[in-house]
Parts: C-alpha cells; structure tokens; sequence
C-alpha cells in the first residue's frame, strides 16, 4: 500500500511537470502540494440516544487523522471567467475509528468519545472539481475565497472485526463521492501563495465509505506565463511581445518616459506632452515643436510658432516692417501715402501729386468756362492761312499769345488743334495742308509754354467749311485752324 501512495503521488508529479503551462488569465496552472486530514467525525451521526453534531468538525486532537507532509498534490488549469479545473490526489493513514460510526456493519456498543485506534487503515483519493474564485468579485489581490463542487474516486482499507477487537486489514476498497469544497488561498505575491481548503465528501455506500470531511494545508505555485520580453506582462496580454514595455500600456514601451507609449507617440524620443501627442513645446506657446517653424521663440497658433510682434498677421520673418503694423499685402508695411492726399499710394492714380479721394489721388481738373471754350474758337477761327500755305501770318501772333494764355490758365485740361482748307486744289493735298496748319499752331504753343502732352492736332481738309468755297471770303474763312477742349 505504501508503494501505491508513492505511485499515485509521483504519477500525479510527472503530470503536473508535463503539463507544464498557471491559474489565472497570466499563468494559466497552479500545483499545490501539502498535507492533508481525514474527520471522519465531522457530520451528523447518532450513537444510540447521542447526537453528534458540526460541533465535532474541528476536532483536532479527537478526531483528525493527519497525513504526512507530502500527503495532497492537487494541480488546476484555469478556464474562463474566474471558473478552473483541478486534479486532487492524497493519501493518507486513518489512526482514529469508531466502529459503530464508520462500519456501520458492525454492531459495538461504543459512545461517540470511544473511537477506536487501529494501527493503520490506508486511504486514497482521487478527485476532480470545477473551482469559482471571488477574488475578482470582492476586488481582491492576496485574498482569493473559493467553492468547488465535483467528484472522485475513494480507496481505503476496511476495519475487520474479530469479536472483541477492531483491527486493520488488508482489504482496500474503492467508492464514488460527491464532493462540495470550499476554501481559501493567500497569494504572499503573484506566484506563491498557501493554500487551505475543506471539502464534504459524500460516500455512495455508507456500508464501504462512510461520509467525510477532507482538510488540506499546502504550499501553491501558479507557472504557464510566457513572458518573451522580460518586461512584466504576459506575452497573452502583451501587445508589444517581443519589445520590454510598461504594465500600464499593455507592454508596449515608452521610449522617452514621457507617458505616451511610442506606438501613440508622434516624438518617440523626445520627452513632451500628452497633449502633442508626445511631443514637445520648448517655447511654451502652445504648437508642439514637430509643427512649430520657430520652436525657440514663443509665438502664435495662427503663425506655426513664429512670433509677430507688431500683430499685424505677418510674422516677424518676413515682415519688411516688424514694428509696425501693415497688411499681409505689403509685406507687413503700412501703405504709403507719398503726396499725403488721403489717397494711399496703391489706389492713388497720382501717387506724387496731391489729389482728391473723388479724383483717385489726382488733382481736379479744372477746365475752361463754356464761355471761354466759345472764346478759343472764335480767337483759333482768326488765325488765318494763304493760299496752299501752312505757316500762319505774323498779324496773327497777338491772337496766339491770347489762346495761350487761356491753355496756360487751365494746366490740366488738354485741348485739341483742328486744321481745315477751302476745296481749292486736290482733296488729298488739302488733307495734307489741314494737318500741317494744326501742326504749326501747335508747335508755337509748345514754344510758348504749353506741355506737348496736353495738345494733339488733327486735320480735317476740305470737309468742314464754316463758309461757302464760292467766294473768296468764304475760301478765305475755311482756311483756318481751331482750338477746342479735348474731351
């Protein structure tokens, strides 16, 4: 029988080492290996008017048979929702028996305080349970409470009965229980932890087995993880399994230790701020350096960084006027106002000449009374020209000193000089001779002060006559020259 304790138990060893992979979500398996106790006692039973009772569940001294140490290997696979499967096996030696209460073929008149010694009745398990955990229930890391409910398979050797005696035999008989567990464990970190549990094992024939309760006390590893990084986390929960990382971010790393993890970060090895994404703001104005053109100086959003510092939207840069505010147009510069008329040089059709707003910067141009304007054609109408001549007669020149004068008098009004001819001689000599009686008055304007941007000429020959070409006097007034404002 003792071979069959060390065999059970090493079999029980050898699967826990092959099966090698923790109890909860990291380590998936855990082995616990202790001691153990057989009460036989520990349920309700009754010996002639004698009740016994839970009362007699924790006594040690009385009724407890307790095992060597090792004497219970027990090994578990956790599953899934706090639910895992596990194996118990243990042996151990029943020293302390009551006839009448745990054979109840054998009829002796024995109380309940009479339990018998033998001198060794062997005893074997072999059990299976679904275990729940409240630990993450009662939000707990040390503490773990459980339940466990299963079955097994029971061997013990049978008492014999030689009449006046109560010995031990041989015999070893096995039977089916229904076990109800409940127990704790104390996680001293998160792989070692202790271990007690109870567990109701309820016999299928009381006439072989009679109900009982099993205690255990043990020593629990949990083991399975893998952690290929070395970095804390679990390779099942690592996102980041092959590269060491923070618990906090699921094993991935944080290179600059910024607390952005660097598969968020945009500045993996810079250390910045969780706002930029990890990076960071040397200047302190609110654009992470990766985005800010002038990291070193404090500047605006609306400028990526850069500073600007006369606020006019242009950054100092490449603003041709830094301290002064102008628009984005001109390069950060006020608009000039050169002839100081109110009219900015950008809109000022005469940016060097004083003018009006209505006038788009140049000055109003102030021209000749309808009265005077009649007066420049009748003085232009006396200017008279010989036959086939274009150059006027000197007793003209008071007339043209007195057309100057008014052209002179209106310095921005312009004025145009029309030639004209009798029908004498042929149209296109007379075309010719108009345009060179306008040239020649013209030209003496011009000497005389009168800016040659101001006068055009223009010759009409023969086909504007003022008088008839039938009589000399006729002839004689279409050879003229006229002068009118040009409009």
């Amino acid at each position: 029988m003792k071979n069959l304790s060390r065999l059970i138990l090493t079999g029980l060893l050898f699967l826990v080492i092959g099966s090698a992979n923790a109890q909860d979500q990291n380590n998936p398996w855990q082995i616990t290996i202790g001691t153990n106790a057989v009460d036989p006692l520990g349920i309700d039973q009754q010996v002639g008017n004698e009740d016994i009772s839970f009362s007699k569940l924790y006594n040690v001294a009385g009724e407890w048979s307790i095992g060597p140490t090792p004497s219970v290997i027990s090994i578990g696979k956790y599953l899934d929702d706090n639910f895992s499967f596990v194996v118990t096996g243990s042996s151990n030696k029943i020293t302390k028996w009551n006839p009448n209460l745990h054979s109840p073929g054998i009829d002796f008149e024995l109380s309940s305080e009479d339990a018998v010694k033998v001198e060794e009745l062997m005893y074997y398990g072999l059990d299976g349970m679904v275990k729940y955990s409240f630990s993450e229930l009662l939000n707990t890391n040390n503490f773990e409470p459980f339940v466990g409910f299963g079955g097994g398979y029971t061997w013990m050797e049978q008492p014999e009965n030689t009449g006046d005696a109560y010995e031990s035999s041989t015999d070893l008989e096995g039977l089916a229980t229904l076990n109800l567990t409940v127990g704790v464990s104390y996680w001293i970190n998160d792989l070692v932890g202790i271990t007690a549990q109870s567990g109701l094992k309820n016999s299928f024939d009381e006439t072989v087995l009679v109900d009982h309760f099993q205690h255990s006390l043990g020593v629990t590893i949990k083991f399975g993880g893998n952690d290929s990084d070395g970095d804390g986390v679990y390779d099942k929960y690592d996102i980041c399994p092959d590269v060491a990382g923070l618990a906090e971010f699921n094993g991935c790393p944080d290179s600059d230790g910024d607390g952005v993890q660097d598969s968020e970060d945009t500045c993996p090895n810079q250390s910045g701020l969780a706002e930029f994404n990890g990076c960071p703001d040397s200047d302190g104005d609110g654009v992470s350096d990766n985005n800010d053109t002038c990291p070193n100086e404090a500047g605006t959003k609306a400028l990526s960084g850069c500073p600007d510092a006369d606020a006019d939207g242009v950054a100092n840069a490449q603003d041709a006027c830094p301290n002064e505010a102008g628009p984005v147009a001109n390069n950060g510069c006020p608009w000039k106002d050169s002839d100081s008329d109110g009219v900015l040089d950008k809109d000022d059709n005469c940016p060097n000449e004083a003018g009006t707003v209505a006038n788009n910067g140049c000055p109003e141009v102030v021209l000749p009374t309808e009265e005077e304007q009649a007066q420049l054609i009748s003085y232009s109408r006396t200017i008279n020209f010989g036959l086939g001549e274009s150059n006027f007669r000197r007793s003209t020149l008071p007339t043209l000193r007195a057309i100057n004068a008014i052209l002179t008098a209106y310095p921005k009004a312009n004025f145009v000089v029309e030639g004209h001819t009798d029908s004498i001689g042929s149209e296109a000599f007379n075309q010719k001779l108009s345009e060179d009686r306008a040239s020649k008055v013209v030209g003496f304007l011009t000497k005389n002060g009168v800016a040659s941007d101001r006068l055009k000429s223009v010759g009409f020959g023969e086909t504007s006559p003022i008088k008839s070409n039938s009589t000399g006097s006729g002839r004689a007034a279409n050879r003229r020259v006229e002068v009118k404002l040009d409009k």
